[in-house]
């Protein structure tokens, strides 16, 4: 188990938790949650040995191996399902080991290694390592792809991936739903409820940690409190003990004052003064309760639009895609629907369907593609792009851009424009003091969406496009957001993963999939059970795909499963093992001549050490003859796989608007390519033949 005893941790001269104890046991799911700055992340660097305690005792079970994601964005240009893979820590060093004993010719260690590989589930390893990455959103075809030809957010999914394929016992999740689209979200909580060792998760999503956890961890006012519920629970939990804190102080507060009216009041007299004495001892030893200190909460609104056009938007026979050099792709096609005022309507549909080409079409700051989009009279949209550096400047400050807007915007704006007025604004959004001119670019995740939300406001809108507004917002800042979208009286488009959100701002819901827009007639709750079907699908091709791309060399290299280590442990100590676990035993000849085939283990001429050794003899010369053949084998399929990654970075330049010399040298390294792919097919079935020769000899 975990234990904290009168821990004390520090940030510079800020004391985060003040002597703070609590004690977690193995397998329970735990969710860490705080004001944003009280110290959530510091307590996780004591957790994963980063940062060591300023006073009391931190106990964790030294053994325990632990699964975190990575802070760093990946810079490699390795397959993503290699670098997925590379998480389990376990399979790694075994592997390592099972190098080291075939390069020293050592059969035992070989037959130990085989058998803690079986164990390590090394036979459907990469299987399991493409079913993560495709439940958190990759397609099929994106599998064996760089890791570098991919964004930033989807690199930070394979960190993702890569921590859930360690095999733990203690998992540690910081924000791990920030970069997921619900689909993505949704097959994360599945796989984490299946989840058997001791998880801590930070997450500023009240339905995720609903899901996943069974204890919250409260940091308040640097002092760390327990409670045996998830997130709604806890609420429930502390606003009785708030309440009942407030109770008790205002008691003791009574009795404090009577007390010391008594004492006032007869301290002069030589009678009374005996008793007076008694009620200052009183006072002294009395433990007072704290008062109850509460978080000043973070609101804003939505102005009254100026005008509600009705209908907000037409579209009618539209193409929504993109278009590169004249040549246009579709993403969706044929929609035809109107967007009125007042509307609700959460945009759902798994990712990379077209959701937010959709939005960024209505926002007008991509194209539409074909037939018609149709604005109301007084159209004003107020959009929040998924990535807020789509609509910010770094190197400006807060005061900079509302500046900016409002001459965008001019007199027609309504607002007031004067500087001060501009800072007394932001002031609202919690933009005070030296923060108007803190350059956009060194800002925190959250502290740009506020200002993104504040620029928002501030034109006054009557529809919005709210595409992922949540993604780096703690949860008062959601609950603002909520409450704030519920008392618009405009038309609110929304894409979000927060289903805490969409269940509470959302009338109606629109899917995005397979190239069409159609409403959706079930609630979150049917959408769900849609997505997870989906997940199933998609690991079910994965299997399938890696097990046809390893049908050819089962036989060349030696599958790693339970019987065959059984096999070739058998075969190291001298023990009888099956024929069909081994595959390769020699027969005597008068089994030869009998038609039937025995085991040379069980030949009663030879005793159990010559056996072994001419096993040991046979298993070296095998190794030896085929060694090289196996390396180039390894060389060939890596080759293979890079050429892959390559041609699809080139077939991704070609869609993008290049010049015709760049478009014809890209040509031209395109039939290259698969010129030696092909040259390299022809050499794998030339060398893999060879293998099951020599495996068979």
């Amino acid at each position: 188990m975990i234990n904290l005893k009168n821990v004390t941790l520090r940030r510079g001269t800020k004391v985060l938790l003040d002597k703070a104890s609590v004690t977690l046991n193995p397998g329970e799911k735990v969710g860490l949650v705080g004001r944003n700055g009280a110290g959530k992340s510091t307590l996780f660097a004591l957790f994963n040995g980063t940062l060591t305690e300023d006073g009391g005792d931190f106990e964790m079970p030294r053994q325990w191996r632990m699964g975190q994601v990575a802070q760093n964005m990946p810079e490699t240009d390795q397959p993503a399902s290699d670098f997925v893979l590379e998480g389990d820590t376990r399979l790694a060093e075994l592997r390592q080991r099972l190098m080291a004993a075939e390069a020293s010719g050592d059969g035992m260690e070989m037959a130990h290694v085989y058998t803690d590989l079986a164990d390590a589930g090394d036979h459907d390893a990469l299987p399991r390592a493409e079913a993560l990455i495709l439940g958190l959103g990759f397609r099929v075809d994106e599998l064996n792809n760089p890791v570098n030809s991919f964004s930033g957010g989807w690199r930070m999914r394979l960190q993702l991936a890569r921590a859930l394929m360690c095999p733990s016992d203690i998992l540690l999740l910081d924000e791990p739903t920030n970069h997921l689209d619900l689909d993505a979200l949704v097959w994360l909580e599945a796989w984490l409820q299946r989840y058997t060792g001791t998880m801590i998760v930070i997450s500023h999503d009240r339905e995720f940690l609903d899901a996943v956890t069974n204890v919250t961890l409260h940091i308040d006012h640097a002092k760390l409190t327990r409670y045996g519920s998830n997130y709604s629970g806890f609420e429930i939990l502390r606003a009785q003990q708030m309440e009942l804190q407030q109770a008790s102080f205002a008691k003791q507060q009574d009795k404090i004052a009577h007390l010391q009216k008594f004492i006032n009041r007869f301290k002069a007299q030589a009678s009374k003064a005996k008793q007076a004495q008694s009620r200052v001892k009183a006072l002294e030893r009395m433990e007072k309760v704290a008062p109850l200190l509460a978080d000043a909460e973070f609101t804003f609104g939505f102005k009254e639009p100026n005008n509600l056009p009705n209908p907000m938007l037409a579209i009618s026979d539209a193409s929504f895609g993109y278009t590169v050099e004249g040549d246009t792709k579709a993403i969706l096609q044929d929609v035809s629907k109107s967007v009125l005022a007042g509307q609700r309507i959460g945009i759902l549909g798994a990712n990379g369907q077209g959701k937010s080409t959709l939005v960024k079409t209505i926002a007008r700051t991509m194209p539409l593609l074909a037939g018609t989009l149709t604005e109301g009279k007084g159209l004003n949209i107020g959009y929040f792009a998924q990535q807020e550096l789509d609509v910010l400047h770094p190197q400006d400050n807060p005061l900079e851009h509302m500046i900016r807007l409002a001459k965008e915007l001019g007199p027609n704006s309504g607002e007031p424009s004067r500087e001060q007025d501009l800072r007394n604004y932001l002031g609202t959004f919690n933009f005070s003091g030296d923060m108007v001119k803190q350059a956009v670019g060194s800002m925190s995740g959250g502290e740009k969406a506020r200002l993104v939300l504040a620029m928002i406001v501030w034109q006054r809108p009557n529809l919005l496009l709210l595409d992922e507004p949540t993604n780096h917002l703690d949860l008062a800042t959601r609950e603002a957001l909520s409450m704030a979208l519920n008392e618009f009286e405009g038309t609110v488009m929304l894409v979000s993963h927060d289903r805490a959100l969409l269940r509470a701002v959302c009338d109606e819901f629109w899917m995005v999939g397979r190239g069409k827009v159609e409403p959706f007639d079930g609630d979150l709750d049917d959408y769900q059970k849609y997505l997870l079907e989906e997940s199933k699908r998609l690991r079910e091709v994965a299997k399938n795909i890696a097990r046809d791309a390893l049908a050819p060399t089962a036989n060349a290299a030696k599958p790693v499963d339970a019987q065959t280590a059984a096999g070739l442990q058998a075969r190291a100590i001298g023990q009888d093992a099956p024929d069909a676990v081994l595959g390769t035993a020699p027969v005597t000849p008068s089994a030869m001549t009998s038609g039937s085939a025995m085991p040379l283990t069980m030949t009663p001429s030879l005793s159990n050490a010559e056996q072994r050794r001419i096993d040991a003899q046979k298993r070296q010369q095998l190794a030896t003859q085929t060694r090289p053949l196996r390396k180039e084998l390894l060389e060939n399929e890596q080759r293979m796989a890079s050429i892959e990654a390559e041609k699809t970075s080139l077939e991704a330049l070609l869609t993008m608007p290049i010049s015709l010399a760049d478009m014809a040298d890209a040509g031209r390294r395109l039939k290259a390519l698969s010129d030696e792919v092909s040259a390299l097919e022809e050499r794998w079935l030339e060398l893999t033949s060879k293998l099951e020769e020599a495996a068979a000899a």
